[in-house]
């Protein structure tokens, strides 16, 4: 039992650095990149990625918004005392990475694995917790007058 909770442990640990990591970068400006020769037809999957991102980017909120979560999720599970909480809040995030990578990158296998591992890691973390969420949420006991 001791080897399962170190092991979650470093789950813990290694999902929360990584989000801390990725969520600071959403807040660092990326130098423009030079355009591509002109009449160069890109391939389709990369014109709906850079539609994707381009329209999280431009509405002004969602990319600093989306940065502060992972930083926030990525603290709450580095603490180890909240890392159920930064678990239950980041599967949502890891979901639509997962997703991304599946549908918009199929031919990448490794992204897609290790995206997968991502989201796998946060449901591991959030089934060790599980009977704290189930007497939290799923106690229906009546409140006696």
């Amino acid at each position: 039992m001791k080897i399962i909770r170190i092991g979650l442990i470093v789950i813990q640990l290694g999902l929360g650095g990584l989000f801390i990591y990725g969520g600071i970068q959403k807040f660092i400006p990326k130098p423009p990149r030079p355009q591509s020769e002109a009449g160069q037809e890109l391939p389709a999957h990369v014109v709906k990625i850079k539609a994707f991102i381009g329209g999280m980017k431009q509405t002004g909120y969602f990319w600093p918004m989306l940065g502060a979560v992972e930083v926030l999720c990525g603290v709450l599970l580095v603490s180890q005392y909240l890392a159920l909480l930064g678990a239950v809040m980041l599967v949502p995030v890891t979901l639509n990475i997962f997703l991304f990578h599946l549908f918009l990158e199929p031919h990448e296998p490794g992204e897609l694995a290790m995206t997968g591992l991502y989201l796998l890691g946060n449901l591991l973390i959030i089934a060790y917790h599980y009977p704290k969420l189930k007497t939290t949420f799923l106690n229906f006991k009546t409140i006696d007058s």
